[in-house]
């Protein structure tokens, strides 16, 4: 966690509290420092009622990180320039939360569920089952009646696709969100399934080699997209082609979504970062990097369609951390396995019409927290969540 620019402030700590809260001092000095933040608290005196004023928001993305990013590589004065977009584009526009705390599983596909129920899921990461219990996406469409294309998820991979919709029986067939799973579907547009020079968008899995599913992909599942995307399978093959990362890919396939749909609930989930697994840090750092532009262009993307401009509230978060590098069998940037405060204690973005700007909150907060403030802002009632509203973006 500690880079050559970044003092080591819970270096006497001696509980996961104290550890966490120490991190969380630390990314709130970085900020005032960088962008000039000042905390939450300083603001609810004369600003309490501010957020009320204002027209509230209407829709809502949520932009996940699968793999989060260390502090030494963003938040940490040598990390700082990985994020430029983060820290001066949107900063300045947001709430910032600096200790949110996972208690859950630390694998992708479980933690990510967790973040969309509002509860820690307890299912084996690597199996393909449905949440739980009920999604974001469920308690949006049943309590405001919203039809099939109003909420979306743009997942990473072919684990993902039960993400949508979960498996209570209140709820689930039929009530979810449509899941688009962008690798799949670019197998299913090419000719005997992927080569010809894709392979860096096609690899599905970079936490395991035991449970790496092949990609697959069906031909009419990728004319339903042609259809919704207004987009024809050769010109999508061929974008593909021209990007960098299957981040890319996904980001495209939100802002067709945005411009063709312009649903009232999208949720993408980034998944590059998650390279650091190969053990290969400059791949990481490139994952940061990109994760970091690809926020910076849906914000701007937001801001210029007036399908979304002055109506839409943007949350960023990394699902968890990673690993330090003085934690007992840790494997520093590359793995998540310890369990110890760096892994478990991350941040959250909130930017939007009526949320505070350039602020950060310190007081800790949790993953469940963010489906119940989804709640708030929309108007469902996420009454199964175990998780908070966050009052300071409400």
């Amino acid at each position: 966690m500690l880079g050559s620019g970044y003092l080591n402030p819970w270096a006497g700590a001696n509980s996961t509290r104290e550890v966490s809260r120490a991190i969380s001092l630390s990314r709130r000095d970085f900020l005032r420092t960088a962008t000039g933040a000042v905390a939450g608290s300083a603001l609810f005196g004369s600003m309490a009622g501010r957020g009320m004023a204002l027209p509230r928001s209407k829709k809502a993305i949520v932009v996940t990180f699968g793999g989060g990013a260390r502090d030494d590589e963003t938040f940490a004065l040598d990390g700082q320039e990985n994020i430029p977009h983060l820290l001066h584009d949107l900063m300045p526009r947001a709430t910032f939360f600096s200790q949110v705390v996972n208690r859950g599983i630390l694998g992708h596909y479980v933690a990510t569920a967790s973040l969309a129920t509002g509860v820690y899921e307890s299912f084996n990461n690597f199996a393909a089952v449905p949440p739980d219990f009920p999604t974001v996406f469920e308690y949006f469409r049943k309590d405001l009646k919203r039809p099939a294309s109003d909420a979306w998820v743009i997942a990473p991979s072919n684990g993902f696709n039960r993400i949508g919709e979960s498996g209570h029986r209140s709820y689930g067939a039929g009530m979810g969100a449509g899941v688009i799973l962008p690798k799949r579907l670019l197998a299913a547009a090419l000719p005997g399934g992927g080569g010809g020079g894709y392979d860096h968008l096609l690899r599905d899995n970079y936490e395991s080699a035991v449970y790496s599913p092949a990609v697959g992909g069906h031909e009419l599942e990728m004319q339903q997209l042609a259809e919704v995307l207004k987009l024809s399978v050769n010109d999508f093959a061929a974008h593909a082609k021209s990007l960098a990362s299957p981040d890319e890919l996904s980001v495209y396939i939100a802002r067709q979504l945005m411009r063709h749909l312009a649903p009232s609930l999208l949720w993408i989930t980034l998944h590059d970062i998650d390279i650091a697994h190969s053990g290969t840090f400059s791949l990481y750092l490139d994952g940061i990097k990109r994760s970091d532009r690809l926020c910076g262009e849906l914000w701007s993307a937001i801001e210029n369609d007036p399908e979304y401009a002055g109506k839409t509230t943007m949350f960023i978060l990394p699902d968890f951390g990673r690993d330090s590098d003085i934690s007992a069998g840790g494997n520093g940037f590359q793995h998540h396995r310890t369990g110890d405060p760096v892994s478990r204690t991350t941040w959250m973005m909130a930017m939007g019409p009526g949320v505070r700007q350039n602020v950060v909150v310190e007081r800790p907060v949790e993953s469940t927290d963010l489906v119940p403030t989804l709640g708030s802002l929309l108007g469902f009632n996420p009454h199964l969540s175990t998780g908070k509203p966050l009052t300071e973006v409400l």
